[in-house]
C-alpha cells in the first residue's frame, strides 16, 4: 500500500510541475487524449506524456482540461515518433494533489493509456504505445 501512495505521489508532483517543449518536441505528431467517464465536471484533469526513460519523474509535457459533460480532452502537439505513456487524474477540487482517504486509497480518479490499471503503481510497459507517422487520437478511462 505504501509503495502505490509513494508512486501515486510521485506522479502527481511530476505531473503539476510542467516542461517546456524541449528541442525534441518541435517537429512531430499529435496526440489528442480524451478520458470520457469523470464522475463529475467539478475541477480538471490533468495529463502527463512520458517516455520510457522519464515515466513518473519528469513529464516530457503536461496538460490540463476542463471537464465538461464528464469529458475532458486534450492535445500533446509535436511528439516526435517513439513509445509514450501517459497518466492522468481528475483534480476534482482544483488543489493540484491527488487526494488520498485515510488508508491510502486514491480520492480522486486516474488512469493511464491503454486502461490496464495494475494492483501497485503504474508501470510503462502496460501503458506504452507508438507514435509512428499519423496523429494519434486515445481514450482514457478511469
Amino acid at each position: 500500500m505504501q509503495q502505490v501512495i509513494l508512486a501515486l505521489a510521485l506522479l502527481i508532483s511530476s505531473i503539476i510541475f510542467a516542461q517546456i517543449p524541449t528541442e525534441k518536441q518541435k517537429n512531430g505528431i499529435s496526440i489528442t487524449v480524451s478520458t470520457v467517464n469523470a464522475l463529475s465536471d467539478n475541477g480538471n484533469v490533468k495529463f502527463a506524456l512520458y517516455d520510457k526513460e522519464n515515466f513518473m519523474k519528469q513529464p516530457i509535457d503536461s496538460k490540463f482540461s476542463s471537464v465538461e459533460n464528464r469529458k475532458s480532452t486534450v492535445v500533446f502537439e509535436n511528439v516526435p515518433q517513439g513509445n509514450y505513456a501517459i497518466i492522468c487524474f481528475h483534480d476534482e477540487n482544483n488543489n493540484n494533489l491527488m487526494d488520498f482517504e485515510e488508508n491510502g486509497m486514491p480520492k480522486e480518479s486516474y488512469g493511464l493509456s491503454n486502461n490496464k490499471m495494475n494492483f501497485g503503481p503504474p508501470e510503462f510497459e502496460s501503458a506504452k504505445f507508438e507514435v509512428k507517422s499519423n496523429a494519434l487520437i486515445l481514450e482514457i478511462k478511469f
